[in-house]
């Protein structure tokens, strides 16, 4: 089925270190997350032979937790992409309809779980890369706070939107994961322990303890915003799933967030222009994909960059505008602006709710091919999950059930460091 699927880049054993929490459970990781010894391509022609001499601190603590990873997972080249079609290792298929995308970037490791091929698997959400095709695939798929999980040994896109995050086949295995992977590291400044938050923390027995479906008393905002202009057969299937909540003791509100209208230009001026800047340290000087030229630096450099895919380019020639000299005004610090009035926004929701539920994706999966034929219809799908990235906030997409056959997701939204909310609201709705 994983051939079929083309789920895996590279299928390679690292066994666990002996009994843990996470023992007998074979994990697959997105092929940007550094494995010592096994190679990390990144899904790119750059990176097809790069080997790291080290293992990213999420891989050493699930190893150390008992895990085996069963190998790496194939993704849209350097996480850019919602389809996992620009893969220079070929698309993967969705395991509910091979005719259809997995979703992306980590089309990979939802496609792995979703066949049997993984009991858990890692992603990296950037603008929504875990819950996307984690709704597309009918699995779970956990975006944590930016800072609860350290993403030393990730190979970088967007340092400041992205995260490392669980998905696995039901909430309780992601949440084990999350609580295995999640804490301070000393090689990433960025991270906290969510001990020192007030009002946050760790629940007593790990993260999968709060999947116990108790929503009695919760409150739910259900932002209309993010159902506009959604798929009918989609709105519908999460309507389902909300009322579920509402029938286990939640109560649900209408709310309002008005700076999500520009979450997603605001994201892509801020995603592309911190890829440009990440990705040229891809010259052929150091490591990766090196051109054979006759020619001076520039063109032994110009040469060397060919290797990268048409979206890649298409991305850092976007950032590398927008931070040229006389528009970075113009659009990059808009697009700052734009974020701080989307966190303001969710800080003053969660003001008044507990969670923030949507429709993960507002489509039903893209049949293959055409993503590639539309890039902004595809840069559009992103609409509900890119607010959450922006506002460094917890979310979780959970099966809300099917349209046409085809799985549909429900996104989950807590305040920072809130991740055991929304585990449990997410148990909730599995349970129903």
């Amino acid at each position: 089925m994983a051939a079929d699927l083309n789920a895996f880049i590279t299928e390679e054993t690292i066994e666990g270190d002996g009994e843990g929490p996470l023992a007998d459970t074979t994990v697959a990781v997105k092929d940007n997350i550094s494995t010592a010894g096994v190679r990390t391509t990144c899904g790119s022609e750059m990176l097809a032979d790069y080997v790291p001499p080290y293992s990213a601190t999420v891989v050493e603590r699930l190893t150390d937790a008992g895990a085996t990873v069963v190998g790496k997972t194939n993704m849209d080249e350097f996480g850019m992409g919602t389809t996992t079609e620009t893969s220079a290792f070929g698309p993967t298929r969705n395991p509910a309809d091979p005719e259809r995308v997995p979703g992306g970037s980590s089309g990979g490791s939802a496609a792995a779980v979703a066949a049997g091929e993984a009991d858990v698997a890692l992603g990296s959400d950037t603008g929504g890369s875990v819950r996307c095709p984690a709704a597309f695939c009918g699995v779970v798929g956990i975006k944590p706070t930016y800072g609860l999980v350290s993403r030393y040994g990730l190979v970088a896109y967007a340092n400041s939107l992205e995260q490392i995050g669980p998905i696995a086949g039901t909430v309780e295995e992601a949440a084990e994961a999350l609580s295995v992977i999640a804490g301070p590291d000393p090689n990433d400044g960025t991270t906290r322990d969510p001990a020192a938050v007030e009002g946050a923390g760790v629940p007593q027995g790990g993260y999968a303890a709060a999947a116990d479906g108790d929503v009695d008393g919760l409150t739910v905002g259900v932002p209309t915003e993010l159902f506009e202009g959604a798929d009918e057969r989609v709105v519908e299937t999460v309507e389902d799933a909300i009322a579920c909540l509402e029938d286990r003791g939640a109560e649900t509100v209408e709310i309002s967030l008005p700076s999500v209208e520009h979450a997603v230009q605001a994201y892509y001026v801020i995603a592309t222009g911190e890829a440009s800047s990440n990705l040229a340290r891809f010259d052929g000087v150091r490591y990766g994909h090196r051109a054979d030229s006759d020619g001076n630096w520039n063109e032994s450099f110009a040469e060397t960059r060919e290797a990268f895919g048409a979206e890649v380019k298409r991305r850092i020639l976007l950032g590398t505008y927008a931070l040229s000299a006389g528009y970075h005004d113009k659009y990059y610090e808009k697009a700052q602006d734009a974020r701080e009035w989307v966190r303001r926004d969710f800080e003053d929701a969660f003001d008044d709710v507990d969670v923030i539920a949507s429709p993960t994706m507002p489509v039903l999966p893209f049949e293959l091919g055409e993503g590639l034929e539309d890039p902004l219809r595809m840069y559009l799908a992103d609409a509900n999950t890119t607010p959450v990235n922006l506002a460094n906030l917890p979310a979780i997409s959970v099966p809300a059930g099917e349209a046409d056959g085809l799985p549909v997701g429900l996104q989950l939204v807590g305040p920072k460091f809130g991740e055991a909310t929304v585990i449990r609201a997410a148990s909730a709705v599995e349970d129903r």
